[in-house]
């Protein structure tokens, strides 16, 4: 087997040991639900009890490599060639309120580029794995992306960043403006599933600001793997560090990226 091969297998591992452990916690949580900070960003005993799981998979397998996780951070040596990106619950407000649309989300930069990326929703027991080079599934199944190729017959998704009270750089315009111009635009609530959606053809694009590594370095591969195509805002090269992610079928990127640079802010809008 290849070392891609090695890691997709470890990050499947620990992502269905975290999921079995989302699982066990699912509406029973009851007052073991507190706010990070801002109103709205949760976390739950089930994140926490979810990632222990996942490091202890990954440190017992990779004890060298660097992590990037959701409730512990920065681990390990940070130089390292090698980083874990891993949120063991994505959707955690979903999953407080038990709407069952949240993942465990477990991607591997290589030399800051994404390389391997496992996305497994427990409740729906829908388990996507990719590998550069190594093709894209869904419960072992190849998936592609959508061939969808004009906007006003797509289906788009989007998510609103936890600090959308504060700041006028949101994404509510471009909610409406999209919602206008196609036959749907979606929110889940769950960045890694959204790119998981991309990838296996359910949604045809999908835009956010406001994200973390953790919410999108799985995600980006597993798009990239099953044909689609991901950047910036402009069609550039994504820089994970920004927090904006473009990611489409490939069909209709041009088209989503021209609209995203023209929309005008929403306090313009009469």
């Amino acid at each position: 087997m290849t070392n891609l091969q090695i890691f997709l297998d470890i990050a499947t591992e620990a992502a269905l040991a975290g999921g079995e452990v989302l699982q066990s916690y699912w509406g029973k949580l009851e007052d073991a639900i507190t706010e990070k900070g801002r109103p709205g960003d949760l976390v739950t005993a089930a994140d926490k009890a979810s990632e222990e799981v996942v490091l202890a998979v990954l440190r017992r397998h990779f004890p060298q490599h660097s992590i990037l996780a959701e409730e512990s951070g920065k681990l390990g040596n940070q130089d390292n060639e090698y980083l874990w990106a891993i949120d063991p619950l994505d959707g955690t407000t979903n999953y407080a309120h038990q709407y069952p649309d949240f993942a465990v989300s477990i991607g591997l930069l290589i030399n800051g580029v994404p390389q391997v990326g496992v996305i497994y929703c427990p409740f729906h027991n829908e388990l996507f794995r990719a590998a550069a080079g190594l093709g894209a599934t869904r419960n072992r199944r190849p998936i592609q992306v959508s061939q969808t190729t004009e906007l006003g017959k797509s289906l788009l998704v989007t998510g609103f960043a936890y600090d959308r009270r504060e700041t006028t750089d949101n994404n509510y315009a471009e909610f409406c403006h999209f919602t206008h111009l196609t036959q749907g635009v979606r929110r889940s609530g769950s960045a890694a599933m959204d790119l998981a959606y991309v990838a296996c053809g359910r949604l045809d694009g999908y835009w956010e600001r406001g994200l973390s590594p953790w919410d999108m370095t799985a995600g980006i591969i597993l798009v990239q793997e099953a044909g689609g195509k991901v950047t910036a805002y402009d069609g550039s090269p994504i820089k994970i560090e920004s927090g904006r992610i473009l990611a489409t079928n490939s069909h209709l990127h041009h088209s989503m990226s021209q609209e995203l640079l023209h929309i005008p802010a929403l306090s313009s809008w009469q």
